[in-house]
């Protein structure tokens, strides 16, 4: 008897509208790729969701080590969106990490020498480009001096105004405005330009056109904040991820930092695997499920004990990397925490319970909270894929997305012509 065919034809995704985005969030773990649309009031309506697991080879330290691998992940993730959302999407923003990311803020006194001359747009993008010059150079000297390559190239991820004084008066937009000194924090990210090439080399490879590559943890940041340009969060928000954990404070509204270190989940799971004498995916499942019968009682025991030695050189990181941010007197009191590891419940726990804040500038124990895309301002799920803590970088490339796109033409606001100005 002959099997019988389906003969109906396949639906074939239909172009992508102009207001349809993609994010691909390309983690130690997992690549993510979410498409969205854009609603008329500003909005994002997701409208397919993907996930593909890596190879443990394809990702080194949160950057991409083998690009055909992650290209073959990307694929699978991509096409499991595009079906969902049946459309296909070419504009894409990416998001990077890794150690050698360097994100600042530095803080900048500039002398005009017509202070009765009101500050013009040419005047302000000249400023600009003087502090990402410095900036750039002081990135490379540190990423040289960490890879031992006097050589080293790095290229600018990110820029954003932290906050403009204009003698001793707080300004949103400094253009008109007449002063003889200029006070500005403004905060840069660099990466590596080897870094770079490899996410563009992806990105070809995908036939995708690369609208933005953002660095994660300024990625989240922009999911916290929305679409209010009048926002006044203050968070320290760590996205912990497979490789990486990064880190990101928000005074106000404003990025005022990113750090990174090279402690994630897949550190943790490397140590249980090794306390217990089992594989890799052994290990990551007695983590994720530790209550398994499968894990007798005794290794229970060990796996808990390689948990908090792991735990310990954790907080250790993150009690260095918060040091760093000394422009602030006292660090925000809430505490965002988003990335697959942040689901490991002694990490929650031990951020809640113990004393790591007791010598960082807190006034009191920081509130920790657990980021799902129900806390993102602007985010509508049609999809029935639950968007949890994992998810939260991908949303936020979305963000970046809308925010390149907003400040590409020309406009005649000043919100307008700050974004022109802060183009990369």
């Amino acid at each position: 008897m002959g099997i019988i065919k389906d003969k109906k034809p396949k639906l074939k995704p239909t172009p992508p509208p102009d207001d349809v985005l993609l994010a691909l969030d390309i983690g130690t773990e997992f690549v993510k790729a979410v498409i969205s649309r854009q609603l008329k009031d500003g909005s994002l309506e997701i409208i397919g969701v993907g996930r593909a697991h890596q190879n443990p080879s394809n990702m080194h330290a949160g950057a991409i080590a083998d690009i055909g691998a992650v290209v073959g992940t990307c694929e699978r993730a991509l096409a499991d969106a595009e079906k969902q959302a049946n459309v296909t999407c070419k504009l894409v923003s990416v998001g990077i990490a890794g150690e050698l990311v360097k994100g600042n803020t530095a803080t900048v006194h500039y002398k005009r020498k017509n202070g009765n001359r009101p500050l013009s747009e040419q005047e302000m993008s000249l400023i600009i480009k003087r502090v990402q010059d410095r900036a750039g150079e002081l990135a490379r000297k540190e990423v040289a001096l960490e890879t031992n390559n006097p050589d080293i190239e790095v290229r600018l991820i990110n820029s954003a105004i932290v906050s403009l004084v204009i003698d001793g008066y707080k300004v949103s937009n400094p253009i008109g405005f007449k002063g003889s000194e200029l006070t500005i924090q403004f905060y840069t990210a660099f990466a590596p330009l080897v870094h770079i090439s490899a996410i563009e080399k992806v990105c070809a490879e995908l036939s995708l056109d690369l609208l933005a590559v953002a660095v994660e943890p300024f990625a989240v940041c922009r999911a916290c904040l929305g679409d209010d340009p009048d926002s006044n969060l203050s968070a320290i928000v760590m996205d912990i991820g497979g490789g990486t954990t990064d880190i990101a404070v928000v005074d106000d509204g404003g990025v005022d930092g990113t750090k990174m270190f090279g402690i994630g989940g897949r550190s943790f799971t490397h140590q249980i695997a090794e306390a217990l004498g089992v594989d890799y995916d052994t290990a990551e499942f007695f983590k994720l499920n530790p209550d398994s019968k499968e894990l007798p009682e005794p290794g229970r025991e060990k796996m808990q004990d390689a948990i908090d030695k792991n735990l310990a050189v954790w907080v250790g990181g993150v009690q260095l990397a918060l040091e760093d941010f000394n422009i602030l007197e006292v660090l925000p009191q809430q505490v965002l925490l988003c990335g697959g590891g942040a689901g490991l419940s002694e990490i929650q726990e031990t951020l809640a319970t113990s004393d790591w804040y007791e010598d960082l500038p807190f006034t009191r124990r920081p509130v920790i909270h657990i980021v799902g895309a129900e806390d993102i301002p602007g985010i509508i799920n049609a999809t029935d894929i639950e968007l949890d803590h994992s998810f939260i970088t991908a949303l936020g490339l979305l963000r970046v997305s809308l925010d390149t796109i907003a400040g590409a033409p020309e406009g005649h606001s000043l919100k307008d012509k700050i974004a022109k100005v802060l183009q990369n």
